[in-house]
């Protein structure tokens, strides 16, 4: 038997969820409600650019290549989900103008954003990885995404598993 296919004796392994459960609350997928706010390219891409700092809309579709129509209807379904707000600004001599911010629901998806940065720069940018590093500020470490457990230790995805959750409520 190879070492990591041996179980810990105290530890007692989960039932993988049944295809019935599957079933049953496979409308209430987290995953599934995720996609509907930004599981489009340019929702993505606006967010990309909302972590690095872009606030205004003519500084989104310059960087962004985003038409018009589309960029108005992402920002708003963003700002809509309480992902992003708007803030009023006006520059000396124009009309009054929004930005856009980040909220703390928006900030929350930081490690999404890493996450698909992460596996571009392995499998989708050339040998040499993608343009951007992203640094702790403070140690200047390279920052990554990964599995941790709630105490904190990395889990490698082969060992993790999908289990129903106690606290789940299913919607009415």
């Amino acid at each position: 038997m190879k070492a990591r296919d041996r179980k810990s004796p105290e530890v007692e392994t989960p039932a993988p969820i049944t295809p019935e459960q599957r079933r049953r609350f496979g409308a209430a997928c987290s995953v599934s409600a995720a996609v509907e706010f930004i599981g489009d390219r340019w929702s993505l891409l606006l967010l990309r650019e909302l972590f690095q700092g872009v606030r205004r809309y003519d500084d989104f579709a310059r960087h962004t290549g985003c038409s018009s129509a589309v960029l108005s209807a992402r920002l708003r379904k963003l700002a809509d989900a309480g992902i992003v707000c708007r803030q009023v600004y006006r520059d000396d001599g124009a009309r009054a103008r929004y930005e856009y911010r980040l909220t703390r629901k928006g900030v929350d998806l930081l490690p999404v954003i890493v996450g698909l940065m992460q596996w571009g720069d392995r499998h989708a940018a050339g040998p040499g990885g993608g343009p951007l590093l992203l640094r702790d500020r403070r140690s200047g470490e390279r920052l990554r995404v990964a599995l941790v457990n709630e105490s904190g230790r990395l889990v490698e995805p082969r060992d993790s598993v999908p289990t129903l959750n106690p606290d789940f409520v299913p919607p009415r």
